[in-house]
C-alpha cells in the first residue's frame, strides 16, 4: 500500500522502470474489452431497431422550428383563469398523491430495514413487494385508476400515490439502516423496549433524511402529475392534449411557460427546504 509520504514523481519513475506491473491484469482488460464489445452491439442493435436515421432527423428539426414559431406568442384565449385552476389542480394531485405515498411507505419502510427487523425472510418479502409496487410506471397506474374510479383528479392523486409508495419505501428503509446505531442503543440502555428504541432513537435521526426525500418526490410529481393529465387524470395535462389537437399552439406555449415558471419555483424552494432539513444531520 502507497503511503501518503511518497512522492508522485517517485511513483512516475516507478511506473516507467516497471511498466507491466502498472499494466491492468489480462483478465481486467480482457472483461474491459467485453463490456466495451456487448455496449457497441446493443447500442448498433437498438439504432437499427428505432430505424435511426440522419435525415429523418435533420428533416424533422426544420419542421420542429416551424412548429416552435407558430406558438409565438404565448397567449391565453381568455382562459387564463381556467388554466390556473387546472395548474393549482395539478399541484394538488402532486401533493396528495406524495402525501399519501409517504404515509404509506413510513411504517413499511421499518418492516424493510435490517436494523428494525433481523429476520431476512420478513425484510426480503417486503422489498420484494415494494420492487414490484415501483416497477410499475405512473401511466400504467393512472390507466388502472382511471378504470377504477373514473376520469379526473383523484384517479391521478391514487396512481401517484401507488408509484411512489415503492419507491419512497425503499428510500426510506435504505435511509433508515444507515442511522447510527448509537442512538437506538441509549434508548435501550436505559430499559427502554424495542418500540421505545425506534420511536426515540431511529424516527427522529431519520426523519430530516425523509423529510428532504418527500420534498424532492413533491418536486418530481408535478412534472409526472402533467403528464398523467394526458391520459385523462385531470390537471392541466388534459387542457394540453385538447389545445395539442386542436392546433391551438399559442396556448399550448402558454401552458409550457406556466408549468416551466412553477416547476422552477417549487424546485428552488425545495431545494432550500432540502438543505436546511438535511444540513447538520449525521447518521
Amino acid at each position: 500500500m502507497i503511503g501518503p509520504d511518497i512522492d508522485p514523481a517517485e511513483i512516475a519513475a516507478l511506473r516507467r522502470r516497471f511498466p507491466e506491473s502498472f499494466r491492468p491484469a489480462w483478465r481486467t482488460r480482457l472483461l474491459a474489452g467485453l463490456a466495451l464489445a456487448a455496449l457497441v452491439a446493443v447500442a448498433g442493435y437498438a439504432l437499427v431497431r428505432l430505424d435511426f436515421s440522419a435525415a429523418r432527423l435533420l428533416n424533422g428539426l426544420g419542421r420542429l422550428g416551424e412548429f416552435s414559431l407558430m406558438m409565438l406568442p404565448p397567449e391565453t384565449g381568455g382562459r387564463a383563469w381556467a388554466f390556473l385552476q387546472a395548474l393549482a389542480e395539478t399541484l394538488g394531485i402532486a401533493f396528495i398523491g406524495t402525501l399519501t405515498a409517504a404515509i404509506l411507505a413510513f411504517p413499511v419502510a421499518f418492516l424493510a430495514a435490517r436494523n428494525v427487523v433481523p429476520n431476512p425472510f420478513v425484510h426480503f418479502t417486503v422489498r420484494r413487494g415494494l420492487d414490484v409496487v415501483r416497477s410499475v410506471d405512473v401511466l400504467i397506474w393512472a390507466l388502472i385508476w382511471i378504470n377504477v374510479v373514473g376520469l379526473g383528479p383523484f384517479a391521478g392523486a391514487l396512481a401517484i400515490a401507488c408509484a411512489d409508495v415503492g419507491a419512497l419505501g425503499k428510500l426510506f428503509s435504505e435511509a433508515v439502516e444507515t442511522v447510527d446505531g448509537k442512538a437506538g442503543e441509549g434508548v435501550s440502555a436505559s430499559g427502554g423496549a424495542e418500540l421505545h428504541r425506534i420511536r426515540f432513537g431511529l424516527i427522529p435521526a431519520v426523519l430530516p433524511v425523509l423529510g428532504s426525500q418527500v420534498l424532492y418526490f413533491f418536486e418530481s410529481n408535478t412534472r409526472s402529475a402533467t403528464i398523467i393529465g394526458i391520459v385523462g387524470a385531470g390537471g392541466i395535462g388534459q387542457y394540453l392534449t385538447e389545445l395539442i389537437r386542436v392546433l391551438e399552439l399559442r396556448q399550448v406555449a402558454f401552458l409550457i411557460l406556466m408549468i416551466l415558471v412553477t416547476v422552477a419555483i417549487i424546485d428552488a424552494v425545495s431545494g432550500r427546504l432540502r438543505r436546511a432539513l438535511i444540513g447538520g444531520v449525521t447518521t
